[in-house]
């Protein structure tokens, strides 16, 4: 399964279902990735074998560049005092 060639869109779906909130991309940092590493996509041949390089370029991004990462939704909650009787 590492060597397995898939789309663009199958390895964003197979990563994200793998990694905790704070390593989900988006589509677009993808993009980004795909064009930073060029030598290691050759002909948009996506396998597994390249979800390490790409955990390792996102732990390496500055703070600011991301905000392109998806982030697990919490819910908060708020107290609220009791009406007054």
């Amino acid at each position: 399964m590492v060597n397995t060639i898939i789309s663009k869109e199958q390895f964003l779906i197979e990563h994200n279902k793998l990694s905790p909130g704070n390593l989900q991309v988006t589509f677009e940092l993808l993009t980004r990735f795909q064009e930073e590493q060029r030598p290691l996509l050759q002909d948009a041949n996506w396998s597994f074998k390249i979800r390490m390089s790409l955990i390792s370029w996102l732990l390496a991004l500055p703070q600011e560049k991301k905000k392109y990462i998806t982030k697990s939704k919490k819910t908060t909650y708020k107290i609220y005092p009791y009406p007054e009787r």
